[in-house]
């Protein structure tokens, strides 16, 4: 059963989108503006200061990100370069330091994986879609969009996700 709410919130990710893609759309760096953003039934809309604030946010998170994944690079590089560094240890300390390397390839891999999201937040603002969520296209919530701006699916969904 899709709500009116859906409908609508689903009608105006097309339109906000269409208009980013169209001329003349958004602010001069091409990045659409607060106004057609879609939220939830009872919620204010977004305002420029808001978005502003949020995407800055991103902005700087991205930044970070960039910065950790370069210094984790070159710290595993330099371990995986140094060849006789483990020379002459006992299985206890080969094992440690295996699982010291396979905890920082993961931590790594989950460094990678936000600053995807945190891409993509920022790709969907300037398309309009932000706060649309993926799967049923109904608004996510500006209150959860500002608590975790990297958000694609609105509550219900994200529920549902985790439950399979």
């Amino acid at each position: 059963m899709v709500s009116t709410t859906t409908g609508k919130a689903r009608e105006q990710a097309r339109t906000a989108a269409d208009r980013a893609t169209g001329e003349g759309a958004g602010s001069a760096d091409g990045a659409a503006g607060a106004a057609g953003l879609v939220v939830r039934t009872g919620e204010d809309p977004w305002s420029e200061q808001e978005l502003a604030r949020v995407r800055e946010g991103l902005e700087a998170e991205v930044e970070r990100l960039r910065r950790d994944i370069a210094e984790a690079q070159t710290e595993l590089a330099e371990r995986l370069s140094d060849s006789v560094a483990g020379a002459g240890d006992d299985p206890t300390d080969t094992g440690a330091k295996t699982y010291q390397r396979e905890h920082e390839l993961a931590l790594a891999y989950n460094t990678r994986d936000l600053l995807a999201q945190s891409e993509r937040a920022i790709q969907r603002m300037d398309a309009g879609t932000y706060g649309v969520c993926e799967r049923c296209g109904s608004a996510i919530g500006k209150a959860r969009l500002q608590a975790y701006p990297r958000a694609t699916l609105c509550v219900q969904c994200k529920q549902r996700e985790e439950r399979r």
